[in-house]
């Protein structure tokens, strides 16, 4: 199979997030421009020096581009997604992928009609250096065999646009379902959920989900948009607990603290991740033989635990 030089690749939603995406691929590839806001695509060519603005999704599918990046609002991702896959292009889109489950079974049975499917999801956590750090110091048995996991982050977040429909643990929280989710790289045997301070008939925008894995190891999860954060969520630490000792680490992932030990900063040029994740996606691209660390199956296994949590929401 020939390897492309360099890949067309349209992005469709020209937001804040859209944003992020076009500078992370700017040096890779020959970026094309899809929104709502014609005068927003525009900007984003001028800004990003893109190769064109393709005004409605048929221009795109039917356009000479290799992939799309999806970064609209939650509620088109399936039907874009469903869309773009049928055209044979492939896609990396943002977090959430669905939302529903109906959602995902849809995208499920259509990754299993294409021929050769690339779908990536934009989970960055996978990729941060704090997470691969741990993972490494984990599998070496430095704290023993873990028993516990407590994740924490909890700010107090404006909420404008789109997210005004969505409640905070699938629109936010899913990055830390994701970080525990690769910690153990297994499904929860239970998942239970509490919602503090809920309004019936209103997004949830605190949640406390603890989930149970295999011989019985715990994980909880505290993610909130309404706990004010005079750090406005930064310098919260979590904690994973083994029988040998424990690591304490900076929840955004910048910095890991083990006994007394000074902390070690594993990775603060690529923090976040997304650099790491934008490599990802586009060796996936050039050679379609390869498959996303980021990809559906994990993607859904998370989702799954979200959807669980809010069955006790309901």
């Amino acid at each position: 199979m020939g390897v492309m030089s360099k890949p067309k690749i349209c992005l469709i939603g020209c937001g804040t997030i859209g944003a992020l995406h076009a500078k992370n691929l700017m040096p890779f590839a020959d970026l094309f421009f899809n929104s709502r806001s014609r005068r927003s695509a525009h900007a984003f060519q001028k800004k990003f020096g893109g190769r064109g603005v393709l005004p409605d999704l048929d221009d795109v599918l039917h356009s000479v581009v290799d992939a799309v990046v999806i970064a609209s609002p939650p509620e088109q991702h399936a039907k874009q997604i469903v869309a773009a896959l049928r055209a044979g292009k492939a896609v990396l889109v943002e977090k959430p992928i669905c939302t529903s489950p109906e959602e995902v079974a849809m995208v499920e049975g259509v990754l299993a009609e294409v021929e050769n499917p690339l779908l990536m999801v934009a989970e960055n956590y996978y990729y941060k250096p704090s997470l691969r750090y741990l993972k490494q110091m984990l599998a070496c048995g430095v704290v023993g065999k873990v028993h516990s996991v407590l994740v924490k982050k909890r700010m107090a977040q404006k909420i404008s646009g789109w997210k005004t429909g969505y409640g905070a643990l699938l629109e936010g929280g899913i990055h830390f379902i994701a970080l525990i989710s690769d910690l153990f790289d297994a499904v929860p045997e239970c998942v239970e959920a509490v919602f503090p301070k809920h309004t019936d008939g209103q997004p949830e925008r605190e949640s406390i989900v603890r989930l149970t894995y295999p011989d019985q190891v715990m994980a909880q999860l505290h993610y909130s948009w309404q706990t004010p954060s005079v750090t406005k969520g930064v310098f919260q630490h979590s904690y994973i607990e083994g029988d040998a000792g424990r690591f304490v680490f900076e929840s955004n992932g910048i910095y890991v603290k083990h006994g007394k030990r000074w902390p070690v900063f594993p990775g603060l040029r690529d923090l976040m991740g997304y650099g790491a994740m934008t490599r990802d996606f586009i060796s996936c691209l050039q050679d379609r033989t390869q498959m996303p660390y980021s990809n559906f199956v994990r993607a859904k296994r998370d989702l799954k635990i979200v959807f669980d949590a809010y069955r006790d929401l309901a």
